[in-house]
């Protein structure tokens, strides 16, 4: 896999390489994924209780996505470096409202912050590169 050439393919690739290992985290040990985000991890779970279940459609979803960031920084396919930002910018919004709802516990609003700040040095780095070559 190549390094990323561009600004923005940085802020992608660390955002990619952040996404697999927390998704491999939340797979490999759900209860640490849980206390990382601020939930309740409790010692036993009630039959019904899919928190694993769920917890680990999602991680693999992150190691997915990740994937995904980490081969377009390697390609430096700035089209979908743009398309990210205003998905990022709405999941800040979504999970900043369920920390401000008390949906979710104060710490998940980590995650908001990872995604709107990682929008916005990725969009400032889009900025900063316009009309500059794409490197080869």
């Amino acid at each position: 896999m190549r390094l990323p050439r561009s600004l923005s393919g940085w802020t992608m690739a660390v955002f990619g390489f952040l996404a697999v290992v927390l998704g491999v985290v939340g797979l490999v040990s759900p209860d640490t994924m849980l206390a990382l985000l601020g939930f309740e991890v409790p010692q036993t779970r009630d039959p019904g209780d899919y928190t694993e279940v769920y917890l680990a459609a999602s991680s693999m979803a992150a190691v997915n996505m990740g994937v995904y960031y980490l081969l377009a920084a390697a390609a430096d396919y700035r089209p979908f470096f743009l398309w990210t930002v205003p998905f990022r910018l709405l999941t800040f919004t979504v999970f900043t409202v369920l920390v401000v709802t008390g949906a979710a516990p104060a710490r998940f609003i980590g995650v908001g912050i990872w995604e709107g700040v990682g929008a916005v040095v990725t969009g400032a780095a889009l900025w900063w590169e316009r009309g500059r070559p794409a490197a080869r």
